[in-house]
């Protein structure tokens, strides 16, 4: 098969199930190897570039979405009902961000960081699709386990966890305060 008809059918596949299509998937239903997937996708996104046009492919974890370009949220933003986006509150982000560096934590584990309930925000995120039981934890109990979701990358514009900034580095002093070496540091020179 010629690679314009590979790409075609490929962004007719990204655009008929509005969803993030895994790379094995393409790999099924093309016929093809992992690195002719990525390599034509790559090309793919590539045309979308040059062509100045309003639709990007965009790289989740192991797959691919078609999706608008950022730079025409302003414009789509008011044509949808704006009660379907989201607002996440301070405690919202607190506990994403929780999840997204400790992937499978438990309630226990978030709200002893946070140190208050956080029940309602956890079902809130599971509403939301931000967040996902992963599995139970091997404690007392067995209780359940969380973490991010895809839709939670894409909401964030990342590709994977691995593109989350690094952790400030800490130690806790004689009082057992958090102590950030970065601004410590930083501080006496």
């Amino acid at each position: 098969m010629e690679s314009k008809k590979i790409k075609g059918i490929i962004e007719a596949i990204l655009f008929a199930t509005g969803r993030i299509v895994k790379i094995k998937e393409l790999m099924t239903i093309l016929e093809l190897s992992s690195d002719d997937v990525i390599k034509i996708v790559s090309e793919l996104q590539e045309d979308y570039k040059n062509e100045e046009r309003g639709l990007e492919i965009v790289r989740v974890e192991d797959g691919y979405q078609l999706s608008s370009k950022k730079e025409y949220h302003e414009y789509l933003y008011p044509a949808f009902d704006k009660r379907l986006t989201p607002t996440l509150s301070q405690a919202s982000l607190e506990v994403l961000a929780i999840l997204a560096y400790n992937p499978r934590s438990t309630k226990a584990d978030i709200e002893m960081i946070r140190g208050v309930d956080s029940s309602g925000t956890i079902y809130r995120l599971l509403e939301y699709n931000l967040i996902e039981t992963s599995g139970k934890a091997d404690l007392p109990g067995k209780p359940m386990t969380y973490k991010v979701t895809d839709q939670f990358l894409k909401m964030f514009g990342l590709a994977s966890l691995k593109d989350l900034p690094n952790l400030p580095k800490y130690k806790l002093d004689s009082n057992r305060q958090v102590v950030i070496d970065e601004l410590t540091d930083d501080n006496n020179e």
